[in-house]
């Protein structure tokens, strides 16, 4: 009676690995026990289940059979999200679906923009993202996630969407999306890691915590309608910061490696995982989220039930 933040199931957004092969592929993450590469026909197995646990969201990334220079995959109307998104809604209508928008699994060199030499190309990036995000919206998408961290791109996304009659399509922007280390079984299990250099030019120094609400104000007078702190765990100030700051929604993301952290310590029985992942999935709603994106999901749907 006197609990003053209480996780339920309906904070949960679940993370999706698609990949765009042929058969029953349910391959999993090394990195991340319990986490799979999922083909089309797995994936609606998967959404089926989550769907059981009451879980009302999950967000897809992508996993193209090809890559190349201009990223082509992301915004192809055959391309693997694309389907993923219209098989989800014809399977489970009701489950929400969130997409993320990046162009890094689907560049060959890894990086979310166009490459010029060993340089990140900003604006002629902003094209490719739009495109992206507009076909998610054209294949039934109920919310568009940019997490590709180059300026402009909630404004460039906001007139593609309205551009092309997709005017309440929300956006759910990665406003304050770190360059963290947590991020590296992510990188297998979506298989974008950067082929050369790294991604701090383009996201936040995990020692900055003013840029963050420049990038958040930024975000929303562009037209986010939600916004994301990504990593949760290490930066449950900024959540804070942010949720003081605004009165949109605010999501962050219970990262990769921070799932693995717990799930390997458990593994050798130096925790209890179940309560150690309720007391970081407490935690960062008490530091203000009101939606998490969490590879927990599903187990913790179930400890709720219990």
């Amino acid at each position: 009676m006197v609990r003053e933040t209480s996780v339920t199931v309906n904070d949960f957004i679940y993370p999706l690995f698609v990949v765009d092969e042929s058969g029953s592929v349910r391959r999993e993450v090394g990195s991340m026990p319990g986490v799979y590469q999922l083909s089309i026909d797995e994936l609606k197995r998967e959404v089926d289940e989550v769907a059981s646990l009451k879980i009302p969201a999950v967000i897809l990334f992508g996993l193209p059979a090809a890559k190349d220079t201009m990223a082509s995959g992301a915004y192809a109307e055959d391309g693997v999200v694309q389907k993923a998104v219209r098989a989800i809604k014809k399977a489970v209508p009701e489950l929400l679906v969130l997409t993320d928008v990046c162009l890094c699994e689907y560049m060959s060199h890894g990086h979310c923009g166009i490459v010029d030499g060993s340089e990140i190309l900003n604006d002629p990036s902003l094209e490719l993202l739009t495109k992206t995000a507009v076909s998610h919206a054209a294949a039934g998408a109920d919310i568009i996630a940019p997490s590709d961290m180059m300026d402009g791109r909630v404004a460039a996304i906001r007139d593609g969407l309205d551009a092309k009659g997709f005017s309440n399509t929300p956006i759910l922007s990665y406003a304050a999306k770190y360059s963290s280390a947590m991020y590296g079984p992510f990188r297998e299990a979506a298989d974008s890691a950067p082929q050369f250099g790294d991604r701090r030019s383009y996201q936040m120094d995990s020692a900055n915590r003013r840029e963050a609400i420049k990038e958040v104000l930024q975000d929303l007078d562009e037209g986010a309608d939600m916004v994301m702190v990504k990593p949760a765990l290490p930066y449950l100030d900024i959540i804070r910061d942010v949720r003081e700051l605004c009165n949109v929604p605010v999501a962050a993301y219970n990262v990769s490696g921070e799932y693995a952290m717990v799930k390997a310590a458990a593994g050798n029985g130096w925790i209890d995982e179940r309560a150690a992942a309720m007391e970081i999935l407490t935690s960062i709603k008490r530091a203000g989220a009101n939606m998490i994106l969490t590879y927990h999901a599903k187990d913790a749907a179930r400890w709720l039930k219990e």
